[in-house]
């Protein structure tokens, strides 16, 4: 049963689907002389058929046979349609993940074969571009140069363990089919010879024909064959069946009635094609269409030869339709895949941009970070581009992403230098904290543990791996010194409230006391009151106050002494900086120096000021004028030049206050 023309589909290299008629021919039980004739010019005539009259068919007969030949082999190759192949390329790692975890839990492994292996692809090139990109944060942060890079991901371990349960029932699944293709192929080849022996004049027809059932309903049976074998085996066979009908005596309307439900199955193919031709889902369509093929091979038998051509045309023409329609998908599909190329270049040109871009703090290149973050997002989330430029664009892309990573790395490599510099100056400090924390001084160590925590502050940050270690130390030597110091002011507390309950009893011995009206007298007793009240100590901070009322009464009995007024102003300088020098209060100290620099340098500049005035009057020609301002601003000057001195001696005793 010699298939119509065409039927035979060719291989995918071009070459015709009959390459062993010859033989074929030469192995067929001869009959009498003019049927031999008769059929090898039939046989000769649908060998030259097999030429296509329309080479553009065929595209469309390839596509449909190579795809018939590979689900021929292994049928589970068919129900790969009925999974969605999703694009890959534009999901994140845990989605892949996800993704290949379901895969792997469909039984017939060779469906999700190809899906599994896409996914595989765009994993590995997101996990190799994500580990590129640790093994530089690595390199641009290593202190030792002999340190190896390591890098763990659970991520990477969960896809290792669904991959190989996917290759381990691949293996299986291909170890017992190729078992099965080979015990197939061998029955398949013996139902091939059986039909060259069915030409046999001597048998009886009926038992021949019984036979030739048989055989048919073997080869319905035989199972898958490998690809590469599917059309030679194919066409041989059918080369001989339609031997079968040539050479052989049949009853004539028997054939004719087969033939004619052969023609009534192959136009209900032909109308049901038409239909697809008008199918939106064009890749359901051709789906359809290949198991309509196979079916018209592989199960329906030979029309009568008035028929053979025109029905086969035709089929082979609405072949064509749905191919052309199919490719226009594809044209649709590439033009998708260069518009995705456009958007890919234009965020490989953001990423370049962004690589060159210097920013000067880790603030600012937090926003460069998450920019690029969201670039890359963004090109993953981007569909596919042409298969020709993937490679080169998604280089293209790894190397936008490393050069940022670069430049990024090497504004960071500058920060660590500046805070191995911070740790080293905060290392200091801790040594130096943990040195005073048994200091029982507490009057000079107090100011300078408070000046070292100042200096803490001031410095910036250091690695991390340090921060917490170090800021540990720090604290818990200074909080050691602290909290002795707390139990030292507790003990004093006592003293200080002892200290105020005599000064305030001996406020009243002053406020009674009296002046002999002896200068040196009255002045050598006031100088006592101060000493006496000095040795009484510090108050509670609390009641500080006692202090003013004592500085009152001093004022008073100055004012009463005729003193001077450099005497009387230093004489109550030395005691309010005796009172704050007693309290440790060295912020007060130090405001008070500043006040007095401010006061000498505003005396100055009055002194300078009233200077020049009298070289201004000094070339007037009025001179009653001249001599009376002239006097007054010398005497101006004579009272500042008197208060000049008065802050400078101030100002020696505090530095004096402070050397002591």
């Amino acid at each position: 049963m010699l298939e119509e023309k065409n039927d035979n589909l060719h291989e995918a290299d071009g070459k015709l689907g009959i390459d062993t008629s010859s033989a074929a021919q030469n192995d067929a039980i001869e009959s009498e002389e003019t049927e031999t004739a008769e059929t090898n010019a039939v046989s000769n005539d649908e060998i030259e058929a097999e030429i296509p009259a329309e080479a553009d068919h065929q595209d469309a007969l390839y596509a449909i046979t190579n795809s018939n030949a590979e689900e021929s082999e292994d049928e589970t190759l068919k129900e790969r349609h009925d999974i969605p192949m999703k694009d890959y390329d534009t999901l994140s790692l845990d989605a892949l993940v996800d993704e290949l975890k379901k895969l792997i839990t469909i039984d017939k492994v060779m469906s999700v074969k190809d899906h599994i292996e896409e996914i595989k692809k765009s994993f590995l090139s997101k996990y190799n571009h994500l580990l590129d990109e640790k093994r530089e944060e690595f390199n641009a942060s290593k202190e030792d140069p002999n340190e190896e890079f390591e890098y763990h991901s659970p991520l990477k371990s969960k896809f290792d363990e669904y991959y190989n349960v996917f290759r381990e029932k691949r293996n299986a699944h291909f170890k017992h089919l190729q078992t099965n293709l080979k015990t197939n192929l061998e029955n398949r080849l013996a139902i091939v010879e059986e039909l060259k022996e069915l030409i046999n004049p001597q048998e009886n027809i009926k038992d021949t024909l019984k036979h030739f059932n048989d055989l048919r309903e073997r080869w319905k049976n035989a199972g898958a064959i490998p690809k590469d074998k599917y059309n030679h085996v194919w066409n041989n066979y059918h080369f001989h069946v339609e031997n079968f009908y040539d050479y052989l005596h049949l009853d004539r309307e028997a054939r004719d009635l087969d033939f004619k439900h052969n023609l009534e199955q192959k136009q209900k193919i032909i109308a049901r094609v038409e239909e697809l031709v008008n199918e939106a889902d064009v890749a359901k369509a051709f789906r359809e269409l290949q198991d309509l093929h196979r079916i018209w091979k592989e199960e329906i038998g030979p029309v009568s030869k008035e028929y053979r051509d025109s029905i086969w045309n035709k089929f082979s023409e609405l072949t064509k339709k749905i191919h052309d329609k199919r490719e226009l998908l594809f044209e649709s599909q590439r033009a998708n895949e260069q518009q995705n190329l456009e958007v890919k270049k234009d965020i490989i040109a953001k990423i370049e941009v962004l690589g060159t871009e210097k920013v000067n703090s880790h603030s600012q290149w937090l926003v460069q970070i998450q920019k690029v973050e969201a670039l890359r997002n963004d090109f993953f989330a981007t569909g596919k581009v042409p298969t020709e430029v993937n490679e080169e664009t998604w280089a293209a892309f790894k190397t936008a992403v490393r050069n940022f990573n670069a430049f990024k790395n090497s504004f960071y490599k500058d920060i660590k230098k500046d805070q191995n510099d911070n740790l080293n100056k905060k290392m200091a400090l801790v040594a130096k904290a943990k040195e005073l924390q048994e200091s029982t001084d507490f009057s000079s160590t107090t100011p300078i543990m408070k000046q070292i925590q100042e200096e803490w502050k001031q410095i910036g940050h250091v690695p991390k791996k340090y921060s917490d270690k170090i800021w540990k130390e720090f604290k818990d030597a200074c909080n050691h010194y602290f909290d002795k110091l707390k139990e030292h002011k507790s003990e004093e507390n006592a003293d200080e409230v002892a200290a105020f309950d005599n000064k305030k009893a001996y406020l009243e011995t002053l406020r009674a006391y009296q002046l002999t009206g002896d200068h040196k007298t009255d002045l050598d007793a006031i100088k006592q009151h101060i000493e006496i009240w000095k040795g009484y100590g510090k108050v509670p901070f609390s009641r500080r106050h006692i202090e003013g009322k004592f500085n009152k009464i001093l004022d008073a009995l100055f004012e009463k002494l005729s003193l001077s007024k450099k005497e009387s102003e230093m004489m109550r300088f030395a005691n309010r900086i005796d009172s704050l020098s007693d309290s440790n209060d060295t912020r007060k100290l130090d405001n008070e120096k500043i006040f007095i620099m401010r006061k000498i340098e505003e005396v100055q500049n009055e002194i300078f000021q009233l200077e020049n005035n009298i070289q201004f009057f000094a070339n007037t020609k009025n001179s009653k004028k001249e001599n009376s301002i002239v006097t007054e601003v010398r005497k101006n000057i004579a009272i500042h030049k008197e208060s000049l001195e008065v802050w400078k001696d101030k100002l020696k005793q505090l530095r004096n206050l402070n050397q002591e």
